[in-house]
């Protein structure tokens, strides 16, 4: 494995596209859709997206989640007739209890800057951020800094940001600030988000 250090990079300071990816599962567990859509960051508007609908084939295993959502997100980032130059993933990337969480492997997978925002932190400790829009804390692990705690609305709860390949955390939380001008989440997750719930709700369940 390349040592962490030429992983992580200072990455694309202006992108001109940023893609979004997430991962939803039918009620039973039987079947997944895995959505990346591709979006303008200047005018968050989507310029392409794919889907790919199938049956989860790696089992649940805490700490290992992505191996099970890998496969259907590389297909649909194969559908795609764009290359992104930034991957934003609804996970973690180096805030991971093996310091390699979704973002990193599809960062190197890829080959493209990735990094990591999660609704809640698989590990770590902080201190409460401050109130407003951009305020930030360090997320450690011991006495090692994985990611960041940040205020993306005034008064609203914190997202988790990490690095997981070619990208600054400093990079990384600057990027995330320019996807969040309305909503805690980033604008290319919440539209991956709708993209996966949709496409499940066209599949029909399993006799």
């Amino acid at each position: 494995m390349r040592p962490l250090a030429d992983l992580v990079g200072p990455g694309p300071a202006a992108p001109r596209t940023v893609a979004g990816l997430d991962v939803a599962y039918a009620e039973d567990g039987d079947r997944l859709a895995a959505a990346v859509t591709v979006l303008d960051p200047r005018t968050l508007a989507v310029v392409d997206a794919a889907v790919s609908v199938g049956r989860p084939t790696f089992e649940y295993v805490p700490g290992l989640f992505a191996f099970r959502e890998l496969p259907g997100l590389l297909d649909a980032l194969d559908r795609l007739s764009t290359v992104p130059d930034l991957l934003v993933c609804d996970g973690h990337g180096l805030a991971h209890p093996r310091r390699f969480g979704l973002a990193c492997h599809l960062g190197v997978l890829t080959g493209l800057p990735a990094i990591g925002v999660g609704k809640t932190p698989l590990l770590g400790t902080w201190d409460e951020p401050g109130p407003r829009r951009g305020d930030s804390a360090p997320l450690r692990d011991g006495t090692e800094t994985v990611g960041r705690v940040l205020r993306t609305r005034d008064g609203v709860k914190p997202v988790f940001v990490s690095v997981g390949h070619r990208m600054s955390l400093e990079n990384a939380c600057a990027q995330v600030l320019a996807l969040t001008p309305r909503y805690r989440l980033p604008e290319t997750t919440r539209q991956a988000d709708r993209l996966c719930r949709d496409a499940l709700a066209t599949v029909r369940p399993r006799p």
